[in-house]
């Protein structure tokens, strides 16, 4: 069984579309770590996309503050801003779907699905201390957790916690992990919508576990098109920014 992975998607359906060309054929199931929604200009677009591609699907905090059921107190203007737009722009059939969205941790097809932190799905996981108790506590050997926009992960076997600088460089479109039997895994497929790791492209996974594989890709697409599309929207000039530079 193949899993495509996508996480952190943010209302971008152009980077949608170019992720799901690219790895036509190479996946059997598709699943999603949340942030479905926000600061992008096709909420709508890609809230319908996913809740029909998707086998399983986790909600992010950008789907909690759109959908009501998690205050914006903590986001920053520019967040907030975009979340107030995006509810305008959804069905109320929608805004009930993505209120219906599961927390996580789910398990799925022997891996675990989860927003932020394994303990709490808000927490964002950068480094190995953040990382530990998820390796710890997950009830597979392979987790995966978006929110961060960080494509990459940690591995830890007998006391030794390992951080996975994996990614592909820019002539590559996926790098290839081996997963290792004993060892567990917290992987992050990275943003398909926002990436903020330096690199611009679409971010996502693909795993094969039965081969103990897990492809993280990157796909290129035409950002300006996005840019002009959120421009027309009057969504916060930070945001259409940040999509050109990765960041």
């Amino acid at each position: 069984m193949r899993i495509l992975i996508l996480s952190d998607i943010h209302a971008n359906f152009t980077a949608l579309e170019a992720a799901l060309a690219q790895s036509a054929g190479r996946w059997d199931i598709a699943v999603c770590l949340g942030d479905i929604v926000g600061y992008g200009p096709d909420p709508a677009e890609v809230s319908e996309k996913i809740r029909t591609l998707t086998h399983a699907c986790i909600r992010g905090n950008h789907d909690k503050a759109v959908a009501g059921i998690m205050s914006t107190e903590d986001f920053n203007p520019v967040a907030k801003a975009a979340v107030n737009w995006t509810r305008s722009q959804l069905s109320p059939d929608l805004m009930k779907w993505l209120a219906e969205l599961p927390r996580g941790p789910v398990e799925s097809n022997d891996v675990v699905l989860v927003h932020g932190a394994f303990q709490d799905e808000d927490e964002y996981v950068f480094t190995p201390a953040q990382a530990l108790e998820g390796l710890l506590d997950s009830t597979a050997p392979v987790t995966f957790f978006g929110h961060t926009h960080h494509q990459g992960g940690f591995s830890y076997l007998d006391n030794n916690l390992e951080v996975l600088q994996i990614r592909p460089r820019p002539n590559e479109l996926f790098a290839p992990l081996r997963v290792e039997p004993g060892k567990r895994y917290l992987l992050n497929p990275g943003s398909i919508g926002q990436p903020r790791d330096a690199d611009p492209r679409a971010s996502f996974a693909i795993a094969d576990l039965a081969n103990q594989t897990v492809e993280f890709w990157r796909v290129p697409y035409e950002i300006g098109k996005v840019q002009s599309r959120m421009r027309k929207a009057g969504l916060p000039e930070p945001l259409v920014q940040r999509l050109e530079f990765g960041r």
